[in-house]
Parts: structure tokens; sequence; C-alpha cells
């Protein structure tokens, strides 16, 4: 009953919205638990005759099942969304999420690894096996650019300006981004490149790919997740440290240094300096930390 709806949001998520193929699958993802949860209840009803009550009792039944605050939130985002569109489609006159509560979610920070942090990481790195190299070509990028982990599996060598010291990135929505980058990160895609890349046999489709695994085809998320999670343990790093840790490190290190909030955000791909503005809140309690430390009249 809903999969010409579900096809129709598909589509619109894709062509409309220009959103990248893990926004939309998550979307889609978020989506199929609704209608999973009408088919369990034996709610016969199309997207138009939908109303809040259907919405609360999904809501109930999904934080019954044990999901978190930020999933559940996650969720009527979603179900939103796919209300714009019953909208814009007139699948449906009138909108049952828009009295709706999402859950009130405390917004926790993530771990932040300091430089010393990093650096143990990185020497935690087998630099005699071609895996080695080519880890320490990825780790130095996503720390040197502050790029989401799927802008650096996307990353391809049509994007490297290494020459004048930027990368373009295509990041959420499709959306361009020319990032600088350091002079380690520069040395170590060279070095994987002309010493380990060149060797391999690449799969058709691959040849514009930065970062392959041994059978000449891109990493996926999952591995340079696994990669990061055994240096961390090798490294006796207790913090829950994963791809995008580097990234948050990375803004926080720039805002803690002084570095402007929009030269931040650029260089992040955030839409809205509301979501850079975050680091600043780091960068206060940072401060508080560091006056609690050392001013002997701070309590």
């Amino acid at each position: 009953m809903w999969e010409p709806y579900k096809k129709g949001f598909k589509a619109y998520l894709q062509l409309e919205r220009s959103l990248a193929e893990n926004s939309v699958t998550a979307y889609l993802s978020d989506l199929e638990k609704f209608t999973q949860f009408l088919l369990d209840n034996d709610v016969k009803k199309s997207p138009s005759e939908i109303d809040l009550s259907v919405l609360q009792g999904f809501i109930k039944w999904i934080a019954e099942l044990g999901m978190t605050q930020s999933s559940q939130a996650r969720i009527i985002s979603a179900l939103r969304t796919f209300y714009k569109y019953c909208l814009l489609e007139d699948i449906t006159t009138v909108d049952p999420t828009t009295l709706l509560e999402a859950p009130k979610l405390k917004r926790t920070l993530p771990d932040v690894l300091s430089f010393d942090e990093i650096e143990n990481i990185l020497s935690q790195i087998d630099l005699s096996t071609p895996e080695g190299t080519r880890n320490k070509a990825i780790l130095e990028t996503m720390y040197s650019c502050g790029l989401r982990v799927s802008e650096v599996v996307e990353l391809k060598l049509s994007q490297l300006f290494l020459d004048v010291g930027f990368v373009r990135v295509i990041g959420k929505g499709n959306k361009e981004r020319l990032v600088p980058i350091g002079s380690s990160a520069i040395k170590y895609i060279n070095i994987y490149t002309k010493t380990i890349r060149n060797h391999q046999t690449i799969q058709t489709g691959e040849e514009d790919s930065l970062f392959l695994n041994r059978r000449g085809k891109r990493l996926t998320r999952v591995m340079i997740f696994l990669i990061i999670k055994d240096l961390v343990k090798k490294a006796g790093i207790k913090k829950t440290v994963s791809p995008h840790t580097f990234r948050h490190s990375f803004a926080t290190h720039l805002v803690e240094g002084g570095a402007d909030l929009r030269a931040v955000q650029e260089m992040l791909g955030h839409e809205s300096i509301t979501t850079t503005e975050i680091y600043t809140h780091l960068d206060r309690e940072f401060l508080r930390k560091t006056l609690q430390q050392f001013h002997p009249g701070f309590q």
C-alpha cells in the first residue's frame, strides 16, 4: 500500500533535495520503521489518513523497543520530511507531524583527541606494509582536512591539487568546497600513490578512486572505522574514537587556536554557522578548565 509513496519519496530526496545516497538510505530506513509499525498493529491507512494519534502511538512503540532519544528525534525528522513531500505532491492536504513533539535532546559532544593523542594513534601504523602506508595517508588527510568519513572514501585523484595545497571535496547534498591540505598529508598521499597504488590491479570504475583496498576497490566507511578502532586500541587510548573524532578534533584545535569561525565553517562544509558554533562552546569549556588549572583564585 505504501510502496508507491516510498518510491516517490526516494525520487524526491535524490532529485529535488540532491541528497547523498547514504542520507537517502537513512530516510527510507526510518520511513520503513513506520510502515512496519502500521503492519504490526494492523493499521490499514494511507499517508493522507494518518493522524497525530497514530504517530504518537508509533513514537511510544519505538521508545519501548529501546531506541535512544537521538534515534527517535531522527525518525521524527524523517517523517516530517516525508510529509513535506506528501504536501508538495498533493498526496495529503494536512501535515500530521506539525504537533508531533520530538524528545528533548541533551547535546552531548563527542570526545576530542589532543594533538599528542593523534600523534600516538598515527605512530601505531606499520609503514613497512602496503596497508600501513595507505592508512597513514588516510588518517593524515582526515585530520589535515577535517573530512567526513564518506568524503574520504569518495575522494578522487582528480580532486587533488597537491601542488597548490588544496583538495576539492564533494560534501553533503553534492556541495563542493576547496579545503587546504597540510604538507604531512601531501607527503603521505604522494608516497602511497607512487609506491603502492601505482602497482595495484585496479577494478573497472575505480580508476579515479584515491584509497583502494588490496583488491583494487575503493574502501568502505566500515573499513575505515575498523582501521581506526584497531589503532586506538594499540595506542591504549580509552576515549570513544571514530572517524568523526578526527573531524571533530580538527575543528576544535582550530577554534582553540583562535581560527575565525566562518573559515572553520567553510572548511567543514557546514551549511549553517550554528552547526559550527558548537566548537565555541567547546572553546569556552577549554578556557574554563585552563582557568581552573592555572588561576589560583578561580574556583
